[in-house]
């Protein structure tokens, strides 16, 4: 076990937490050292239950973990939830818009209003609500981690966090925003520069990481940082260590591994890609988040696009169109190939060997341990 705080506190072997759609990649980076952490934002209770069944028969009994999403701020909070209601909400120039993007690509709309409402799961899980139905099911299982994506977690995250003696994580992309979530008692901060793929801030890994660290020196605190942000690979984890954090946490690295359950026509895009091929939009769920630039980015970032909807609003309308644009992408249709994207971060351009997710594990020990031979070599006798 390394001496890092983060491998004290979730007993294990690596500070590497793996954020993944997949519970395949969850349970082998767990088994692998490191730790993997189970994005269930979209799914429903049982579904949830299914999935960390499948972990926990499968991690090996090494310690993994589970991410939601809690916005502070979206569309309808504090209302009663209501999908109709939320599907009738969406302007009908935005439904347009994107049956359009379809269109001139060859590619049938019809389906498209038939199922918006699949992504009512992702807009009920967002509220407080939703989130605890969720969280009630996550701490029926061994998990040593709870996440939160977006904002402070909500208060039922963190009093189920406290009662079962499991560190509560979240995401921030701003200093202020670091110190809030310490002060509202958050156990450990994933520190997520503007190049990680999904939803991002602004300010750039290489500046935000030492800044929370002082940041928390400064007010005394001693809440662990996982470095987050276009890290896909040891030499980065190390540097990101050298500034203040206690270890990394990436999702993009994963995307292209063998266990993924990525689009392959995306993971051929992203294996071919450069770090300049992504863009950070409000597009997809209608908060910034980077993803593969395709002529679907492209389309919504032109002159005379329709801005995009809060959260979930944003989400119903771009999910059923991508859902559309996958399946038909994976049968050969060139119009879906060419718009195919998902999220990804800059360090997509350092993604260019498909590997399982043991060996993007053991590539990081590596890595991180010859970085940091060279730096204690660079220090001389």
């Amino acid at each position: 076990m390394m001496n890092s705080p983060i491998c004290a506190m979730l007993d294990i072997e690596f500070p590497l937490l793996a954020f993944s759609h997949c519970r395949d990649v969850v349970a082998a980076v767990s088994k692998a050292g490191g730790m993997g952490v189970f994005g269930a934002v979209n799914l429903s209770p049982d579904r949830l239950r299914e999935e960390l069944d499948w972990i926990d028969a499968h991690a090996g009994g090494k310690p993994y973990g589970v991410d939601l999403i809690v916005p502070n701020t979206f569309q309808g909070k504090g209302e009663k939830h209501d999908t109709g209601t939320l599907i009738s909400s969406i302007p009908q120039e935005h439904k347009d818009f994107a049956a359009g993007i379809l269109a001139d690509h060859d590619i049938e709309t019809g389906d498209l209003e038939k199922s918006r409402g699949m992504s009512a799961n992702f807009a009920k899980n967002l509220r407080e609500e939703g989130a605890a139905t969720s969280l009630e099911v996550a701490f029926e299982y061994p998990i040593k981690l709870i996440a939160n994506a977006l904002g402070v977690p909500p208060q039922a995250m963190l009093d189920l966090g406290r009662h079962h003696d499991i560190p509560v994580a979240a995401l921030v992309g701003a200093k202020e925003h670091a110190v809030a979530q310490v002060n509202a008692g958050v156990d450990i901060l994933v520190v997520a520069g503007g190049e990680a793929g999904g939803h991002c801030g602004e300010v750039s890994t290489m500046v935000l990481v030492p800044e929370v660290a002082r940041a928390l020196r400064e007010i005394g605190a001693e809440t662990p940082v996982l470095a987050a942000g276009g890290i896909t690979t040891g030499e980065q984890m190390a540097a990101a260590m050298a500034m203040g954090a206690a270890g990394a946490w990436c999702g993009s690295v994963w995307l292209t591994t063998a266990e993924a359950e990525t689009n392959p026509i995306v993971k051929e895009k992203m294996l071919a890609a450069s770090s300049r091929d992504t863009v950070r939009s409000r597009s997809r769920t209608g908060k910034p988040s980077r993803q593969l630039r395709s002529p679907w980015t492209d389309a919504w970032e032109a002159k005379g696009a329709p801005e995009p909807l809060p959260m979930p609003l944003q989400s119903m309308v771009s999910e059923p169109a991508l859902r559309q644009i996958d399946k038909l992408s994976q049968g050969g249709h060139q119009g879906a190939k060419d718009l195919a994207t998902y999220w990804v971060g800059q360090g997509v351009g350092l993604m260019n060997q498909p590997m399982s997710s043991g060996q993007v594990v053991q590539q990081f020990k590596e890595e991180f341990a010859a970085a940091c031979e060279r730096l204690s070599d660079s220090l001389g006798g």
